[in-house]
């Protein structure tokens, strides 16, 4: 049903107070998801988020007009992702974006698998008894599902692959389901993208931790310093390998030469009497040996020293 005109107005009043007033927001779809789910999550993100829906026509002349009176604003990065059944998720600044994600994550509703809808995940049907009377093994066996009769109805031999993910479901397929009293399925909002501190990017940037991060950042250095190393151009990445490429040059010249500074000594010195080095590991693994050593003997003195009463070395008493 076409909204009215002061219904439209309305709605572009309040898109564009959120827009205004708003520094962070999700991007999401409503695909399967019906009007009283919905509504069980707006009121679970009541004092968190506000969430609108509308015509994606609407949103973008919104946008547009927003960004006549604002050239330049970040929120156009969000016209080429609206497309589809999307809507906006406006995030107050005392709440989290993790925080928020996940009430929507957790308002997932069980649905039944109806003809024609692609499968979100793969479904399997388990053996056991199915409730169905004899007479349709045939519809059955129509499936290609093995079958045998017990106690006066059909049960099912074998666990079966019915539905894969990313098919459509057949008649038959929600036919079964449906016998079974089964909803294989569950959906709720899905969030696509995310808008940030004038940026937006895909919502996977969540599941990011700090190691993660520390990661790329790492093999983004690596890289800068691997090209900058080849290309001769010094940079902050490339420093510390021109500088330790430079000192191996000089020890090379140092060592093969009369030529020597302070830092080569030590190394012209292990190189000229390399066991003279190697005294300090021996010397630390034999005072271990020694005090070990000493420390045994201790022990046996003692028990010798216990065993003095038996053999009448002790002091005699008076009876």
């Amino acid at each position: 049903m076409p909204l009215s005109k002061e219904r439209k107005v309305e709605y572009f009043q309040q898109l564009t107070s959120l827009l205004e007033n708003y520094s962070k927001m999700f991007m999401v779809v409503a695909d399967n998801v019906g009007s009283k789910q919905m509504q069980q999550i707006r009121v679970s993100l009541r004092g968190k988020a506000t969430l609108i829906m509308g015509k994606n026509t609407m949103m973008r002349k919104c946008i547009n007009e927003y960004l006549g009176n604002n050239p330049g604003h970040p929120y156009g990065q969000l016209l080429p992702h609206i497309s589809g059944n999307v809507g906006f998720c406006f995030i107050e600044e005392t709440s989290s974006l993790e925080e928020v994600r996940e009430i929507i994550a957790s308002n997932r509703v069980p649905a039944p698998a109806r003809v024609g809808a692609v499968a979100p995940v793969d479904v399997f049907v388990e053996p056991g008894p199915t409730g169905c009377d004899p007479g349709q093994t045939a519809w059955f066996q129509a499936l290609n599902i093995p079958t045998k009769i017990v106690k006066g109805q059909i049960e099912m031999v074998s666990r079966m692959h019915l539905v894969k993910v990313g098919e459509k479901v057949t008649d038959s397929a929600a036919a079964l389901l449906q016998k079974l009293n089964l909803s294989p399925f569950s959906y709720a909002l899905t969030v696509t993208g995310v808008f940030d501190a004038g940026s937006f990017f895909d919502v996977k940037v969540l599941d990011l931790s700090d190691s993660d991060v520390a990661d790329k950042f790492m093999l983004g250095v690596r890289n800068v310093a691997s090209i900058s190393l080849a290309i001769g151009y010094p940079t902050l990445a490339s420093l510390p390998h021109s500088l330790n490429n430079a000192l191996k040059k000089l020890l090379a010249v140092a060592v093969t030469t009369e030529y020597t500074f302070p830092k080569a000594e030590p190394v012209k010195a292990y190189l000229a009497d390399p066991s003279a080095f190697a005294v300090a590991a021996p010397t630390e693994a034999a005072a271990e040996e020694e005090a070990t050593k000493e420390e045994s003997e201790e022990e046996e003195s003692s028990e010798e020293g216990g065993m003095g009463g038996l053999f009448g070395d002790d002091e005699e008493e008076d009876w």
